[in-house]
C-alpha cells in the first residue's frame, strides 16, 4: 500500500460505503479513509422507518458490509468526526477537533439532511425527525401502544412511519398540507390508493392541514393546525423533506445548483475531487436531463462511477432511477422518473393490490409505479431504460403477456 496517496471519503453514508470498496476494486493503492459524523460505520437507512423502528431489525443487521470486507479492502473509519473545511489549494480538510488531514483524492458523500419545521414549539421534548439511526431510536422509545401519533407529512416518509406505528398499536394521524398524501410525487389515482390503504388501516389522513404550533408543558401533548383543528399527541413526527448538505463544497468554491454539480463521471470541476449520492446535481442519459436523487440504488451506482474516476478510468453513470416503498403487506416498486407525465394508464384493478401505473408524455413511457408487482416492475425497467415503444392498450391490458411485449419490442427497435 502506497502510504502517500490518501483517498478521503466525506460520508460514512451508502455512497461512501460503496465508494470505499469500489476505489480499492478499481486499483487504488493508497490509504482510503471515511469520515462519518456517526459513531458506527455505514448501515441501511430504509429499515429505520420500518424494520428496525419495529425492532425487528437490530442496529447490527442493517450493516451495508460486514467489518471483514473493509479489513479487505484496507478502509479506514474515523467516526464521531465532522469535516469542517475543505482546502483545495492545500489539498487537505479541516476537523471540528482542528486536526487536519492532507488528501490525494477527495469523494463527497454528504448526502442530505432533514428539512426542519420552524414553528413554535418544534424543539420540545417527543417532536421526532427520521434520518439516522439515533432518530429511530428516539422515536422508539415515544412508542406506547394506545398513546396518539401525528405525522407531519403525507410523503413516503411520513406513511412508511404511519403503517409502522399502526402495526405497534398507536393511534396515527397524517397531516397533509397539499390536497393529497404523495402530490409531489405520484398520480392522483396513487394517492387515492395509498390514503385508502391507510385509512383501511385506521390511520387518520387530513389533507389540506398545516402544522402552525406544537402545544406542551415540558414536552409535546398537542398540534395546532391551520384549520382550527387540534390534535392531541404523545409522539410527533416531521417528515417533510430533505436538504442536501452541500454547504462544504459550496465553501470551496465548488459549483452548487440544487446539490454538488458533478458530470456523468462524478466529478467536480476539481480534478481531484468527486461526489456520489444523494447530495449531487448530476447528468442522466436514460432521462436526457439533470436532477437530484433521493435514491439508495442511485447512491451506489454513482459511487461505483466515482471511484473509477478516482483511479483515472471513465465509466459514464448509466443507470434508470428506481426506487421503493413497503407500507403494510404493499410493496411499491417504481421505475424510471414521472417528471412531464401528461396521463396515466392503469394496468390491473388497484383494489386488488396488484396493478401498475404507467406514466406517459404523449407515447412516451417515463415511469411505472409497480404495487406488489415485482415482474412487471422488472419489465418496466427494460421498457423505460431501453426507451421501448408499446402501445397504451397492451399497457393497460393485464392479459397481455408483458414479457413477450417486450422481447417483440426489442426485436423490433
Amino acid at each position: 500500500m502506497s502510504e502517500d496517496q490518501v483517498c478521503i471519503i466525506i460520508g460514512a453514508s451508502h455512497a461512501g460505503a460503496q465508494l470505499a470498496t469500489s476505489v480499492r476494486k478499481e486499483g487504488w493503492e493508497g490509504r482510503i479513509l471515511v469520515i462519518g459524523d456517526e459513531p458506527i460505520a455505514p448501515y441501511h437507512r430504509p429499515p429505520l422507518s420500518k424494520a428496525f423502528l419495529m425492532k425487528e431489525k437490530t442496529a447490527d443487521q442493517l450493516e451495508i458490509f460486514k467489518p471483514s470486507v473493509y479489513e479487505k479492502a484496507g478502509v479506514e473509519f474515523k467516526l464521531n468526526a465532522r469535516v469542517s473545511k475543505i482546502d483545495r489549494a492545500g489539498k487537505s480538510i479541516t476537523l471540528d477537533s482542528g486536526e487536519t488531514l492532507p488528501y490525494t483524492k477527495l469523494a463527497l458523500c454528504t448526502g442530505a439532511r432533514v428539512r426542519k419545521l420552524d414553528i413554535p414549539g418544534g424543539d420540545l421534548p417527543g417532536v421526532h425527525y427520521l434520518r439516522d439511526l439515533a432518530d429511530s431510536e428516539a422515536i422508539q422509545g415515544s412508542v406506547k401502544e394506545g398513546g396518539k401519533a401525528v405525522i407531519v407529512g403525507g410523503g413516503y416518509i411520513g406513511l412508511e412511519t404511519a403503517a409502522s406505528l399502526r402495526k405497534l398499536g398507536m393511534d396515527v394521524t397524517v397531516l397533509e398540507m397539499m390536497h393529497r398524501v404523495l402530490e409531489r410525487v405520484t398520480a392522483p389515482e396513487l394517492s387515492e390508493y395509498y390514503t385508502k390503504l391507510h385509512q383501511g388501516h385506521g390511520v387518520k389522513i387530513i389533507t389540506d392541514a398545516q402544522a402552525q404550533a406544537i402545544l406542551g408543558d415540558g414536552r409535546a401533548q398537542q398540534v395546532q393546525c391551520n384549520n382550527d383543528l387540534t390534535l392531541d399527541a404523545d409522539l410527533v413526527i416531521i417528515g417533510i423533506g430533505v436538504i442536501p448538505n452541500t454547504e462544504l463544497a459550496a465553501d470551496a468554491g465548488l459549483e452548487i445548483e440544487n446539490g454538488i454539480v458533478v458530470d456523468e463521471f462524478a466529478c467536480t470541476q476539481d480534478p481531484d475531487i468527486v461526489a456520489a449520492g444523494d447530495c449531487t446535481f448530476h447528468p442522466n442519459d436514460v432521462l436526457g436531463y439533470r436532477l437530484r436523487l433521493e435514491s439508495v440504488p442511485n447512491a451506489m451506482e454513482q459511487a461505483k462511477t466515482a471511484a473509477a474516476s478516482i483511479c483515472g478510468k471513465q465509466k459514464a453513470y448509466h443507470a434508470l432511477p428506481w426506487f421503493w416503498s413497503d407500507q403494510y403487506d404493499i410493496k411499491l416498486q417504481i421505475a424510471g422518473f414521472n417528471r412531464g407525465y401528461d396521463r396515466v394508464v392503469l394496468r390491473g384493478n388497484p383494489d386488488s393490490n396488484q396493478f401498475v401505473a404507467w406514466y406517459l408524455q404523449g407515447d412516451k413511457i417515463l415511469a411505472a409505479d409497480c404495487i406488489n408487482s415485482a415482474k412487471e416492475f422488472m419489465q418496466a425497467k427494460k421498457i423505460i431504460g431501453e426507451q421501448l415503444s408499446i402501445s397504451v392498450e397492451d399497457l393497460a391490458n393485464s392479459e397481455n403477456d408483458l414479457v413477450a411485449l417486450v422481447k417483440a419490442a426489442l426485436e423490433a427497435a
